[in-house]
């Protein structure tokens, strides 16, 4: 297995995206190779004189999209990039997945650009993990790909979701649930109402209705269904929880599980490969723990289950 990481995205590259692929490295199995992306002199000045253990690779790239650049012109104006280098690898299938703490917008437009859209999907959506006050973790999606959503696309959200939870964490029957203002079945927005009845009487999943803000932490569903506006609200908010709590100096082992790094990074489900989204400010343990993420999902072949799911 190979796992492809992007050296230069996020904050603080390449130092965190280096370190943090050495920190997972002593956990992995000897089966698995990580390739680092990016400037390969930015990349060995990290190491200060280490040696590159045998199972990186260095895949040298000239140019770094910034985090604040456009993203279908960065890719467009610069096909060397570590983002641009990263889907090329992917595409040609040189690796099994590719991870990034860079521009989110470049990673999605990358992605879509390259491995593409598994056919039938309407689109793409960046799953979040919502952590439960039974130890588990629910998964939330969309979380910002999609701000504006048709009520089939809710609708699918749910097919990808209860995918995922099942063959990523192993849950037979995933229940699937609407984020909504209410339980009751007429309540919401025209759009919520109306992807409710599509949830309803979808035979593909395990619906079990309408749950509001306060059921968010209490694991009544394996899968929360919202557009991609709620969901990063939301999930901001639950981070903002953690970072709260330990400016007051509380440790709590559920409220520790808010913290962004405690997953590591929100696969983008529905297309033809693995791509990883890695917050921004990632630290090197938010990318160990990516990178763990990372081998999860393609030790679950979930996006092939998905191929063969809607094919």
């Amino acid at each position: 297995m190979k796992i492809a990481v992007d050296a230069m995205g996020g904050d603080f590259a390449p130092a965190a995206i280096v370190e943090g692929a050495l920190l997972a490295l002593p956990e992995l199995t000897d089966d698995v190779t990580l390739v680092l992306v990016g400037q390969e002199t930015a990349i060995r000045s990290v190491l200060n004189g280490r040696a590159l253990p045998e199972n990186v690779e260095i895949v040298h790239t000239d140019d770094v999209i910034q985090m604040g650049e456009h993203p279908t012109k960065a890719l467009s104006q610069k096909p060397n990039s570590s983002i641009g280098v990263g889907f090329k690898l992917l595409k040609e299938k040189l690796v099994d997945v590719f991870c990034g703490a860079g521009n989110t917008g470049a990673m999605h437009v990358g992605a879509l650009f390259s491995v593409k859209s598994v056919e039938g999907v309407m689109r793409p959506a960046i799953a979040g993990f919502a952590p439960q006050v039974t130890g588990k973790y629910s998964v939330l999606l969309d979380i910002g790909a999609n701000a504006d959503c048709k009520p089939e696309m809710l609708d699918q959200f749910g097919e990808l979701g209860s995918l995922y939870a099942q063959h990523t964490f192993g849950i037979e029957r995933p229940r699937v649930a609407l984020m909504n203002i209410g339980e009751e079945e007429g309540k919401g927005s025209l759009v919520a109402q109306a992807a409710y009845q599509l949830l309803k009487v979808n035979r593909k999943i395990q619906f079990v209705g309408n749950i509001e803000g306060k059921d968010f932490f209490l694991d009544r569903a394996d899968v929360i269904v919202c557009d991609g506006f709620t969901g990063n609200v939301i999930l901001k908010m639950a981070e903002s929880v953690y970072d709260l709590a330990r400016a007051r100096g509380l440790d709590d082992e559920f409220l520790n599980q808010m913290n962004y790094e405690a997953v590591g990074g929100s696969p983008i489900l529905g297309l033809n490969g693995n791509v990883i989204i890695a917050h921004g400010v990632s630290s090197p343990l938010a990318i160990k723990n990516m990178i763990h993420l990372a081998k999860r999902q393609v030790e679950s072949e979930v996006y092939v289950k998905i191929k063969q799911a809607l094919s």
